[in-house]
């Protein structure tokens, strides 16, 4: 299995915009399941798939005008907390 990240720019909070949206079906059309967060997107595929995943979601992304794709595989997904933990507001 690979674990595959994606973030894609311009990022703008909360309106993913046609470059963002682009990439996510385009995995999905490919038959995986995409996690969306705040920052990035990301699937789990076999070893075999993860490079048909990252030319689908880069030229998805490029083709409706993203300035930059940052993308990292790993062979398994991240297990446990994240490496540190997010602050809270000042108004939580």
């Amino acid at each position: 299995m690979a674990h595959v990240e994606f973030t894609i720019e311009p990022f703008v909070e909360g309106q993913p915009g046609p470059h963002v949206t682009a990439a996510i079906d385009a995995a999905r059309q490919l038959g995986f399941q995409v996690d969306v967060g705040p920052f990035g997107s990301s699937c789990t595929v076999e070893s075999a798939d993860a490079g048909a995943v990252v030319a689908a979601v880069t030229d998805a992304a490029i083709a409706k005008g993203a300035t930059h794709v940052n993308v990292h595989v790993s062979p398994h997904a991240p297990q446990g907390p994240p490496a540190f933990e997010m602050p809270r507001s000042a108004g939580s």
